[in-house]
């Protein structure tokens, strides 16, 4: 990482795959020296050159950041293309610590696009998979036109050692799968609580209402993993903007377990 934390390092945009109509995938390469290699769950300050900077969760090698045009800063870098150089700083924050849940069933549950920063999670428990036991798959979006990643999750699906269940919020056209939120599948599922590690990304609601199903499962919040948004400004705890309470979200999470975030999250409009 650069010896200035605030100063970004260029890289350019080596790949871009469209992923839904507003959502797309960049995968970059450093100009010269790169940054430090992210652990699963951290994210990186993006600079959209002229515009401003946002933080972005590492969704794959490369590194590659998925991103959704919401704002200014966030179009401008969605619709950058390859050759386009961007500001990279990072990584920053906690992991998901996919290691711990080694010898246990993982279960993996994404809303919209909390599926980017748990990805990798998934990619790690595949690559190593007779490290862990049971493999489950929850996404959920608004629509079946919204899910990020449509070929991987066809992939997944495919596969004898992954349970992969889909979701949408509202019945659609041409769509056979299940209708509702994630809660409702996730309720649904048998599970062996004292042998389960649970990972949550998604609006806040959709991890609360998922963390306490678990809950009544007999998780402990220990075992329930989530990742946290708030608006990270500086990326290294200096400006505050990102204060969830005690903590400052960039420097004290992302990912979080459910005994710190439980507590948290059951504040109104904290």
């Amino acid at each position: 990482m650069t010896a200035e934390p605030m100063l970004p390092v260029p890289y350019r945009v080596s790949g871009r795959v469209v992923e839904t109509a507003d959502s797309v995938t960049l995968r970059l390469e450093p100009v010269h020296e790169p940054v430090g290699e992210a652990k699963l769950g951290q994210f990186m300050m993006l600079y959209a050159h002229g515009v401003g900077e946002v933080a972005i969760s590492v969704s794959g090698p490369g590194p590659a950041h998925t991103i959704r045009a919401v704002g200014a800063v966030s179009r401008a870098l969605h619709d950058l293309v390859p050759g386009c150089v961007v500001g990279v700083r990072g990584p920053y924050g906690t992991s998901w610590d996919v290691e711990d849940a080694a010898g246990c069933d993982v279960v993996i549950v994404a809303g919209g696009a909390g599926l980017c920063p748990l990805r990798p999670v998934l990619a790690a428990v595949l690559e190593d998979r007779d490290r862990y036991r049971r493999l489950v798959v929850v996404a959920g979006a608004r629509a079946p036109e919204e899910f990020l990643f449509p070929h991987e999750l066809d992939s997944w699906t495919r596969r004898h050692d992954v349970e992969v269940i889909r979701t949408v919020d509202r019945p659609a056209a041409g769509w056979s799968g299940p209708v509702g939120f994630v809660t409702k599948p996730l309720a649904a599922l048998a599970l062996d609580p004292l042998a389960t590690r649970a990972f949550l990304c998604g609006p806040e609601p959709m991890m609360r209402a998922c963390a306490e199903v678990l809950r009544k499962k007999q998780m402990p919040a220990s075992a329930i993993r989530v990742s946290l948004e708030r608006a990270m400004k500086c990326g290294i705890g200096l400006c505050g903007h990102c204060q969830l309470g005690p903590l400052l979200v960039c420097r004290d999470g992302p990912v979080v377990d459910y005994t710190v975030a439980g507590p948290l999250l059951a504040v109104k409009e904290l």
